[in-house]
């Protein structure tokens, strides 16, 4: 068995790499994707061993690149989209919403739309607005279209070629601060994962902790500071958005009695709103407290010098712990 250590960057770009080979259909598209190899090199030397034909240094026209890909997806092409930051994503919402999203449903399935729409998500890494941002719920909230989120490199590298294979269109949210982070040891003969599918990555017995994309890193030393103190959290990395996988979700609550969803998203409205109703309507005999939410506060993105404080981070984390337990 062979194996290597590879950072989330890498997995990426080794699982896109293997897409286009087994694929002659698979083409990236996007701002900077070619020459550079994308601002975070997550294409590099795509574009040298693939060709320009199937790595396209685009216009920067976020909308002029989806609608693009829309008419490459309808004529039996794979296209997967940079989307080269969060916050950029909004020129292309029109056509994402109203015509990725809808197209199968309006052709009564006749007209797939087998795309990837790759958004570098989250901030911690010194930027500003529409840099760092969290726009996961309002993508959730599109019927007609799947929202997934990685948080590690061998996720990465299995889910984007799961994303691609898939005749539905896919919001493909990326950490960014976790790019070229941590390393993991991947074995390319491992059988994945589906891809809509969540996981628990820590048992624990006092509480659930369920988190996803960035926050996954931030929920599992949380609950390793809490085992100092006698506090068994079991972590759980949701990994899918839409459709939300809760069968994990909802088995743990059942045995722990107590859950805290945390993301880097506002409270508001966000996706831990979503997961904490579900939780309540299934499991409410079972709860010993209030389901609690851990995340950004309702302002646009801050100066880079104070997200620190506007990010949650392992004390916020461990104080709704402590308040779920205190219950």
């Amino acid at each position: 068995m062979s194996t290597q250590k590879i950072t989330l960057a890498k997995g990426l770009n080794m699982g896109l790499r293997k897409a286009m080979e087994d694929d002659p259909k698979v083409l990236i598209m996007g701002e900077d994707v070619g020459k550079l190899g994308g601002v975070f090199r997550i294409t590099d030397g795509l574009q040298k061993d693939f060709g320009e034909d199937r790595v396209i240094d685009s216009p920067l026209a976020e909308s002029g690149i989806v609608g693009t890909a829309v008419g490459m997806a309808l004529r039996g092409y794979r296209p997967v989209v940079e989307i080269q930051f969060d916050g950029f994503v909004y020129p292309a919402y029109d056509q994402i919403v109203c015509q990725v999203a809808k197209m199968r449903y309006r052709s009564k399935g006749r007209s797939p739309m087998p795309m990837v729409i790759r958004i570098p998500f989250g901030g911690g890494i010194g930027a500003v607005e529409h840099h760092s941002e969290s726009p996961e719920a309002q993508f959730a909230h599109t019927p007609g279209l799947k929202v997934v989120a990685c948080s590690n490199p061998v996720d990465g590298y299995w889910m984007i070629q799961q994303a691609i294979a898939s005749d539905d269109p896919v919001i493909f949210l990326e950490p960014k601060r976790q790019y070229h982070a941590d390393k993991l040891e991947l074995d390319e003969s491992a059988q994945p994962d589906p891809l809509f599918t969540s996981r628990v990555v820590r048992q624990g017995t006092d509480l659930t902790l369920i988190s996803y994309g960035p926050m996954v890193k931030t929920a599992l030393k949380a609950a390793e500071a809490a085992a100092g103190e006698g506090k068994s959290i079991e972590v759980i990395d949701l990994r899918t958005l839409s459709p939300l996988d809760m069968g994990p979700v909802l088995e743990s609550v059942q045995r722990t009695g107590r859950a805290v969803v945390t993301h880097e998203a506002h409270v508001n409205l966000g996706m831990g709103a979503e997961v904490s109703a579900r939780i309540t309507e299934e499991c409410f005999y079972h709860l010993e407290s209030p389901v609690l939410r851990v995340g950004g506060f309702d302002t646009p993105y801050p100066a880079s010098r104070i997200e620190e404080d506007f990010l949650p981070d392992l004390d916020r984390v461990l104080d709704a712990v402590d308040r779920s337990l205190s219950f």
